[in-house]
């Protein structure tokens, strides 16, 4: 039956972004205590077991579309989690640019105790638990709350890159080091993106609204 298979295909879902929170939080912590095993886990075996998930998930979706014909709301559930399978296999990526940078940077003395980063990741990380979250207790209220909160991530990226302009320019032997930095601090940025992704697609599945693009309540799109 389809309530069955629905229930089964949610619950991949949720280890696929279990998975995907871990190896966010083991790139960061690979990068501030200098751990090089932790951080080549992301990429050797973290990463092809994400590629798994998203391979397998795609396919169930397909699947239950082909086998039940869903339609109205059971139909949107299913391509939202077809959507944050997508999602979730691209946060992946970005994990794998964090642990790459990462293992650049541990190879040289650190240019500054790292603060905004962690702090950075600290409410990506809320973000993507959240947004998991609205998902699996369909609130579309705290969906839209985690959409308002990307414009904070967006501005401690423009904050690192101001910062990491002066350091550059003080002493242009570390550009190297802080490309490495800002580019980590561009991937927790896309992830936070993403994140926001996954919580309009929550709120269409919910209320059949599309809120893409950020706009305001009176400019939503029912759909039925």
């Amino acid at each position: 039956m389809l309530p069955e298979r629905l229930n089964e295909l949610k619950s991949e879902i949720i280890q696929f972004a279990t998975l995907i929170e871990q190896m966010k939080d083991k790139s960061i912590k690979g990068l501030v205590n200098r751990d090089e095993k932790t951080l080549l886990q992301v990429i050797e075996e973290d990463e092809p077991r994400a590629n798994k998930f998203e391979l397998d998930i795609d396919e169930f979706c397909t699947t239950l579309i082909a086998q039940f014909q869903p339609m109205a709301k059971d139909l949107r559930t299913i391509l939202v989690i077809y959507n944050m399978n997508n999602a979730l296999e691209r946060m992946g990526d970005h994990m794998v640019n964090i642990a790459e940078s990462a293992l650049e940077l541990i190879k040289h003395p650190p240019i500054k105790p790292f603060i905004d980063i962690p702090r950075m990741n600290d409410l990506v990380k809320q973000m993507l638990a959240d947004s998991i979250n609205s998902f699996i207790n369909n609130d579309p209220v705290l969906a839209k709350d985690i959409c308002e909160r990307d414009s904070i991530i967006d501005g401690l990226r423009d904050q690192i890159m101001r910062e990491l302009i002066t350091f550059m320019a003080e002493n242009p032997a570390i550009i190297g080091e802080c490309i490495h930095i800002l580019r980590i601090a561009e991937n927790l940025e896309r992830i936070a993106d993403l994140t926001t992704n996954i919580c309009e697609d929550v709120i269409f599945m919910l209320q059949g609204r599309v809120i893409k693009h950020h706009s305001n309540d009176s400019e939503d799109s029912p759909v039925q």
